[in-house]
């Protein structure tokens, strides 16, 4: 699951990373990826605070379900290829087998979650607990503008 933030174009920061590139002042890239980093982190414990606070009858633990994938979520910087831009990832690759897509079904991208209840033979459907898109949606706003002022600033630097 991956929310990606809308800049005014992917195509710009694509541009300002050839620019960078071009220019070969490896300073000033680590400085934009610094501030592109810095700009997107206030959300990674947002939504690992969303995570933890996901209605269960069981209290939170860090090795429970809520837990592990409060840890697979993730930053990503990527300035260079088709796909440049910041994203918020839950990355079901760092949950166990047979989790790997347990947090689609939590936020309900997922149609159905079913599973065996613990010690019986009978299978239960689990309603979805949204977590995700409404916690990245509520910083949204305020991480687009500080991605585009950190973008701002390499662009104005480049000129």
């Amino acid at each position: 699951m991956v929310a990606g933030l809308e800049l005014r174009t992917g195509k710009e920061l694509t541009r300002i990373a050839r620019e960078l590139r071009r220019m070969d002042n490896p300073e000033l890239k680590k400085r934009f990826n610094k501030e592109l980093r810095a700009a997107a982190k206030p959300m990674v414990p947002a939504v690992r605070q969303a995570i933890r606070q996901i209605p269960s009858q069981r209290r939170y633990t860090a090795s429970g379900l809520r837990g592990r994938m409060s840890k697979a979520v993730k930053l990503e910087v990527r300035t260079t290829g088709k796909d440049a831009g910041v994203r918020i990832r839950v990355d079901g690759r760092k949950m166990p087998n047979r989790e790997k897509s347990l947090q689609s079904y939590m936020e309900g991208v997922k149609p159905r979650w079913r599973h065996p209840v613990f010690g019986h033979d009978v299978w239960v459907q689990q309603p979805s607990k949204p977590y995700f898109f409404k916690t990245v949606d509520q910083l949204g706003r305020q991480t687009r503008q500080n991605v585009n002022r950190a973008i701002d600033q390499v662009a104005r630097d480049i000129s």
